[in-house]
């Protein structure tokens, strides 16, 4: 070692010292005989602590080793106490960097690394022969760093568990290789740079550091923080090996191969290495550089391939996802936040877009808590026009500043059904809407929740307001009072689901029926204002008006309640309504463009228009005063509010039904209480019932003379979510039916699940458990099956599995066993009328069979290829989706997939959302939703007269006296001048007897929503009415003295047999009378020469008819009344 004086740049004298292979040899074996001897001590003090142990527990060992091990051992016992008890307590509280002064010294640490690692860049300008004497200002720096690492190298061990463990760590490797070549340094008074490039892996700490600072608080910084600090140790690493191996060359060629390349360079030479580049212009020369290039290499593959595209990933989603949504002025917007994945999203925006296809002028913003996978963004691509991703969370109030909720037209949380765990679903979606009406209280919300039960919490929340258009969508509410519907109105299901449905592909027709089906699923529920000129008119002219002259469809109609500022649906009301101007009106319509027509009315300019595209906008000065159409928000009782207060007559409907037959000695003992209603006066209500006492067995089935009962399949278990059942029950036991009207309601299920549900269905009547399965034919038989009216195989509570298609296979193999059950005619009772045996066979002197009526809920729409295939149709419509299988046309088979339609339906009109709800729930209240039903009181008729839906025959009902009813027009209007009732669709069979001689299958139906005004009928032709409360539907019989019934289903005539596979059985009036106590329901008498009727003369020319009510003195009235006289002879009444 010699000293050479070299001069920099200014003038100024540095000396070098050129270093020796010795001096170098002494700077790196001090680290490598520091690591080792220290290795081999800790390993020696271990094997020698455990051989003392072990000596201790050897028995006879002596008076004295004893002695004196004992003391030994407890004087190390104390001592360590007191190491590890106080002081290390301390030492680990500041090394976790818990304190104040533990973050100090965790962030002092770092600071010098990279200060020392900043040396040695500026040290490795020199020859790495040469060694830097303490005349250089940067080699004390480094040398007082350098001690207050041993001071915490010192205090880590200290704090230790594992000592060799700790000594084997990355931060101590790195301790141990750069702290005692400086101190080898301090007694040559020179220093090599040697090994300490290796302080590069201390930016390893860089993210904890960070997190410390709190300048990182994502999981996405944190983790790019990480790949970036690895990438960038990783690199400097292998740069400062390369400086040195090739710039000393082979040791054992005494440096004869070395060639000078500064660290640049070799951070250079790493960079194409990692990369896969390799340009050659800088190589490794050497043998040791070589053979490292060859090992990193591979590794370096592994590191450039994955971490630095996910490192590009991260920080351009960053920038991409986590900035805010820029709002601009007159641009609508809405956030959509929740459930946000590649299949909510899909359904979503299907059902958002189609809404107002091509003039969509809100943008989605979908708020997700985490980023978009390849496939989701990808959709997002597809609708950029539309729809903006932001990253974040509906909980924090940061990220729903940067979506500007504030200033959003609404906020709809999307729920998941399939969900594990559905009451923690709906949980974490109530507190997102709390989060957002906490952050701002007049931003519009709209929820999906699974269990009715949690709806509670909501209208409990202080900004909550239903006159801003808060809602809620109810899943098993909904999904269940559909089925509910199906049971007694076989259907009802996919006459409603058709309205929520539109197909726009292009289908393969081969059979006649499938025509007609398919045109119904044009057709949807619209809301539109009707014209002020319908003020003072009856519903009934109104709707009649509307069918004849626009082809409109008008079901119902928004009425003001009693309480001010407060409204209310009503189903068909009776002549006694009377529209005020600004009424709202429900249509059954194709588009939102024909529904105007009621709005443009005029009765002074369109009174002599008989082309209903030719009603429009009319520029009649009486018009000037009239009120468009605009955002009108009006507060929603929705029977949620003031179901006690005054309400009018006819507010909601229901179904009606056959009178189920139980063993009438057994039912005065079940249940006493035979006419009470409960608080809200909506439903049937008895006092709470025993669960011992509704437990059927299977040995007493003579004794369980069920017939026209309802029988509901349920699986789950002690641990499975509650479905909640009370939505299922509730819809059945309507209080607009009479106590004799009810249907029984048998379940078959686990006992253990039952349980948990009964304390929700105990205060409601005529409800029956059977423990078993479903699955085994035996407990079906034991509830009299072959007597239902309908079985309903309710889908199981969710379970995680590895393929959707198996989360249907219970209600799949029930759905094939109860198919399966071939019930012989010749065991029919007296309930079923002889007109509906629906009987199948072969010639005749073979036996008859019929099948059992079956609604099959599932979960997984693409599931029905599998119930297509038990019903054994022909012809069946081409692919799987769910409204194109035969099954779902015929009713026999319902999906709660369409409920997420509903969520866009309530963001463009929240009126129909109510009218649907109050449709399938039997008229459930927000009373009975948090306090429960507790309390009865005597019927009131104000509570009751709510319309049913019904199936009535054009043969044996009141419909067979209105003449002509050759098409749908004809019966339309005759049934609602006559008798109120308004006709809505038609129950079709799929193939006449003389059209299937060999039997193959029964009789099948199918749904027509909404058929045209010419549509032609068929005698066998069953028709969707809705029914007033004191209507009668069967024509009075004069060898029957009983009170009349209003059932769901009319007889049919022996030459029109149905299927029961999609029919319910109907009841054959007795003859016997029943109880004292059924009221009557005879309606009042429609003598026909009183009825309103139009006479045709011979050239077909309508006379004067004269109207019932007040007579109009306004010309404009008076028009509209010859109007409705001139087309009466296209809608001839009963006659």
């Amino acid at each position: 070692m010699f000293r050479s004086k070299s001069q920099n740049g200014n003038g100024e004298d540095l000396w070098r010292i050129s270093c020796t292979t010795e001096v170098q040899a002494a700077f790196i074996l001090s680290s490598f005989f520091t690591f080792f001897s220290g290795l081999l001590i800790l390993f020696t003090v271990r094997l020698m602590w455990r051989a003392i142990k072990k000596w201790q527990n050897v028995k006879g060992t002596g008076f004295l080793p004893k002695l004196i091990l004992s003391k030994i051992i407890t004087n190390k016992h104390f001592k360590s106490l007191h190491l590890h008890g106080v002081f290390r307590d301390r030492i680990e509280m500041l090394l976790s960097a818990q304190t104040f002064v533990g973050q100090v010294l965790v962030i002092l640490v770092f600071v010098l690394s990279i200060g020392s690692l900043i040396i040695y860049f500026i040290n490795s300008t020199d020859p790495v022969g040469s060694c830097s004497s303490y005349e250089d200002k940067t080699i004390p720096i480094d040398l007082a760093f350098n001690a207050f690492f041993s001071f915490y190298f010192g205090l880590r061990f200290l704090a230790a568990n594992d000592k060799i463990k700790f000594w084997l760590e990355m931060n101590s490797i790195v301790d141990i290789f750069t702290i005692p070549p400086t101190f080898i340094s301090y007694y040559l008074r020179s220093n090599w740079l040697g090994l300490r490039f290796l302080r590069a892996l201390r930016l390893l700490e860089l993210p904890q550091i960070l997190q410390i600072l709190r300048a990182i608080k994502t999981s996405n910084s944190v983790k790019f923080s990480k790949l970036l600090a690895i990438v960038l140790s990783t690199w400097f690493t292998a740069a400062g090996f390369i400086h040195l191996v090739e710039n000393s060359g082979d040791p054992w060629l005494n440096g004869r191969n070395s060639q000078k390349i500064s660290y640049f360079e070799s951070i250079y030479l790493v960079m194409a290495t990692m990369s896969t580049v390799g340009f050659g212009d800088v190589v490794a020369k050497t043998s040791l550089g070589r053979t490292f290039i060859m090992f990193f290499t591979l590794g370096s593959l592994v590191l450039f391939a994955n971490y630095i595209p996910e490192m590009v990933e991260l920080f351009a989603n960053k920038r991409k996802f986590t900035s805010s949504y820029e709002v601009l002025k007159g641009k609508k917007f809405i956030v959509v936040c929740g459930n946000i994945t590649v299949d909510s999203v899909t359904a979503f925006l299907r059902n958002f877009l189609r809404h107002k296809s091509g003039e969509i002028n809100t943008e989605i913003v979908f708020l997700g808590e985490t980023p978009p996978s390849l496939e989701l963004e990808t959709i997002f691509k597809c609708y950029m026009a539309y729809t903006t991703f932001v990253s974040g969370s509906a909980l924090k109030w940061e990220d729903l500043r940067r979506v500007a909720v504030e200033s959003a037209d609404a906020c709809l949380i999307i729920a998941n059904p399939l969900c594990s765990d559905s009451q923690a679903e709906d949980t974490s979606n109530i507190m997102r809407v709390l989060s957002i009406k906490n952050y701002n209280p007049n931003t519009r919300v709209i929820i999906q929740i699974l269990q009715s039960h949690n709806k509670v919490f909501l209208p409990k929340i202080p900004s909550w307001s239903w006159t801003t258009g808060d809602n809620i969508i109810c899943f098993a509410e909904l999904k269940l009072g559909f089925i509910a519907q199906g049971c007694l109105v076989p259907g009802l299901c996919t006459f409603l689901t058709s309205l929520f449905v539109e197909e726009n592909k292009k289908v393969c027709l081969k059979q006649p029926w499938q025509k007609h089906f398919l045109s119904c699923l044009k057709n949807k529920l619209l809301t539109q204002r009707l014209s002020d000129d319908f003020a003072g008119m009856t519903f009934p002219e109104v709707s009649r008006l509307c069918f004849v002259k626009m082809h409109l469809m008008l079901i119902a109609i928004e009425r003001k309640l009693g309480v001010p500022n407060y409204c209310g649906l009503v189903l068909n009301p009776p002549a006694q309504v009377k529209l005020h101007k600004n009424t709202l009106g429900f249509f059954i319509a194709e588009s939102a463009k024909e529904v105007r027509r009621a709005f443009f009315y005029c009765a002074t300019c369109h009174s002599d228009v008989y082309t209903p595209e030719l009603i429009g906008k009319c520029n009649c000065k009486s018009k000037n005063h009239r009120h468009f159409p605009g955002k009108i928000i009006v507060k929603k009782s929705s029977t949620k509010e003031f179901l006690g207060t005054a309400m009018p007559d006819f507010l909601s409907m229901e179904r009606p039904s056959i009178p189920s037959r139980l063993s009438f000695a057994t039912r005065p003992f079940l249940y006493e209480d035979s006419d009470c209603l409960d608080s809200s006066g909506m439903f049937h209500w008895c006092k709470a019932t025993p669960l011992e006492k509704v437990i059927l067995k299977r040995t007493d089935r003579s004794k369980h003379e069920f017939q026209n009962h309802v029988v509901a399949c349920i699986f789950g278990d002690a641990q499975s979510t509650l479905m909640g059942l009370r939505n299922f029950v509730m819809p059945l036991r309507a209080s607009n039916y009479t106590r004799q009207e009810l249907k029984d309601i048998v379940f078959i299920g686990s006992l253990d699940y039952l349980q948990r549900e009964w304390r929700f269905l105990r205060n409601f009547p005529q409800i029956y458990v059977l423990p078993g399965s479903a699955l085994y034919s035996g407990d079906l038989y034991a509830v009299n099956i072959e007597e239902c009216s309908m079985c309903a195989v309710l889908s199981s509570p969710y379970k995680s599995s590895g393929s959707q298609t198996l989360i249907d296979t219970e209600t799949i193999m029930t759905t094939l066993n109860v198919g399966s059950l071939k019930i012989s005619c010749s065991a029919q009772t007296n309930s079923v009328s002889e007109g509906t045996s629906q009987c199948t066979g072969g010639c005749s002197g073979k036996s008859k069979y019929r099948r059992i009526p079956i609604l099959t809920e599932l979960k997984n729409p693409s599931n029905i290829q599998f119930i297509e295939q038990l019903g054994g149709m022909e012809g069946r419509l081409p692919g799987t989706r769910l409204h194109l299988s035969t099954s779902f046309a015929t009713g026999a088979v319902f999906s709660g997939s369409f409920l997420d339609s509903l969520l866009a339906t309530a963001f463009y009109n929240y009126h129909v959302l109510e009218l649907v709800q109050m449709l399938v729930t039997g008229g459930t209240s927000f009373q009975i939703e948090q306090h429960g039903i507790t309390d009865c009181y005597t019927p009131t008729m104000s509570g009751r007269k709510r319309c049913k839906l019904g199936l009535l025959s054009l043969k044996k009902t009141i419909l067979s006296d209105i003449q002509p009813r050759k098409t749908f027009g004809q019966v339309f209007c005759g049934s609602l001048d006559n008798f109120g009732i308004l006709c809505l669709g038609l129950y079709r069979m799929i193939d006449e007897e003389e059209h299937n001689p060999e039997h193959k299958r029964g009789v099948c139906w199918f749904v027509i929503t909404r058929p045209a005004n010419e549509f032609k009928l068929l005698p066998s032709d069953l028709v969707f009415c809705a029914i007033p409360f004191n209507s009668s539907c069967y024509k009075k019989d004069i060898s029957y003295e009983g009170p009349y019934e209003i059932v769901n289903i009319t007889p049919l005539t022996s030459e029109a047999p149905t299927d029961i596979n999609h029919l319910p059985t109907v009841e054959q009036k007795t003859t016997q009378p029943l109880n004292a106590s059924v009221r009557s329901l005879e309606p009042k008498t429609i003598l026909v020469s009183d009825s309103k009727q139009a006479i045709l003369t011979q050239d077909g020319k309508p006379l004067p008819q004269t109207y019932l009510g007040e007579n109009r003195k306004e010309n404009g009235k008076a028009n509209m009344k010859e109007t409705i006289e001139d087309k009466a002879a296209a809608y001839p009444k009963s006659n």
